[in-house]
């Protein structure tokens, strides 16, 4: 009896100690980006669905852009067709846009199924709807020993978004659920990485929060271990140090460019644990890397907020 009056005290504690975090961000908008071991373990799907549910029944404004790397791959194997990256980018000719499309359409149907499950309204978004992520062609600049831009085929940059199918859903109540596509200006598809999307998405309609779900800890130093929390700087330096590499490059140029450009703080965590979402959001601890800008009003009370300093008494 001792045991079990316990156990229902430490989940009241857990609860309570959510209830600043609660109030601090209700009402406010966080883009997730959902991707990695999270969207293929049954049991990590479903704790998204729920964590995902939970975030909007307690009043804040979840938008989930959602990748497929994994999954794009196994197709294209299963096709014949390999998989090239250059730059942490897949290069996409004809046959790779046609798998794309088709792995995304189906995960965007099944994430929009998981959060209804647990009672969420999820509606699903290609960034074609609305014209809501318009494109161009990306050419990275030339790395050491190549003298012209590489053509990565069928991937874009964003030239801009226009939130107002996004923005109607949110005033519904609904969750929208984004894949990574972008159309032309003649009305082409693009394959768009989708830590970029979830970026410039948060930075387009005023985001508290950016949180990017990857497969790694969060940001590691050279010794291999976590780095909790980093400035806008911070970043700049490990660019220049070359000490960030392959999937990381736009997840942190993701995190970095909406940092500065309004979204109060990144954040990429872990998706391999069970929970990842709600232990970022609303508890001091974190399982992941925070990231903001090296100045602004805001700074002093996010950090005070993220290492959960107490607020002065009134």
């Amino acid at each position: 009896m001792a045991r079990t009056l316990t156990l229902r005290q430490d989940k009241a504690q857990i609860l309570a100690e959510a209830l600043p975090y609660i109030r601090s961000f209700h009402g406010k908008t966080f883009v997730i980006k959902y991707g990695g071991n999270a969207m293929t373990s049954p049991a990590l799907k479903a704790a998204f669905g729920r964590d995902i549910t939970l975030l909007r029944l307690v009043g804040m404004r979840p938008i989930v852009v959602h990748g497929g790397g994994p999954q794009i791959s196994q197709l294209l194997e299963r096709m014949g067709v390999k998989s090239e990256f250059r730059g942490g980018l897949r290069v996409t000719d004809d046959a790779t846009i046609s798998a794309v499309k088709m792995v995304l359409g189906e995960l965007n149907q099944e994430i929009v199924g998981l959060i209804n499950r647990h009672g969420g309204r999820a509606v699903g978004l290609s960034g074609q709807d609305g014209r809501l992520i318009q494109a161009r062609k990306m050419l990275l600049p030339p790395t050491a020993g190549e003298t012209a831009a590489v053509d990565l085929g069928l991937v874009g940059e964003i030239e801009r978004n226009d939130p107002e199918v996004v923005d109607l859903l949110r005033s519904r109540d609904f969750i929208p659920v984004v894949m990574p596509i972008g159309v032309g200006a003649e009305g082409e598809t693009y394959n768009i990485n989708a830590d970029v999307v979830a970026g410039r998405l948060a930075e387009t309609v005023g985001a508290e929060k950016l949180v990017l779900m990857t497969n790694t800890p969060g940001v590691l130093d050279a010794q291999g271990r976590l780095i909790t929390g980093l400035t806008a700087s911070e970043i700049e330096s490990l660019f220049t140090r070359g000490e960030i590499g392959g999937g990381m490059l736009p997840k942190l140029g993701a995190a970095l460019h909406a940092v500065r450009n309004g979204v109060k703080a990144a954040h990429i965590i872990d998706g391999r644990v069970i929970n990842s979402l709600l232990l970022e959001v609303l508890t001091s601890e974190g399982v992941g890397t925070a990231i903001r800008s090296d100045s602004g009003p805001h700074f002093f009370d996010d950090s005070r907020r993220y290492f959960s300093v107490p607020e002065p008494a009134a």
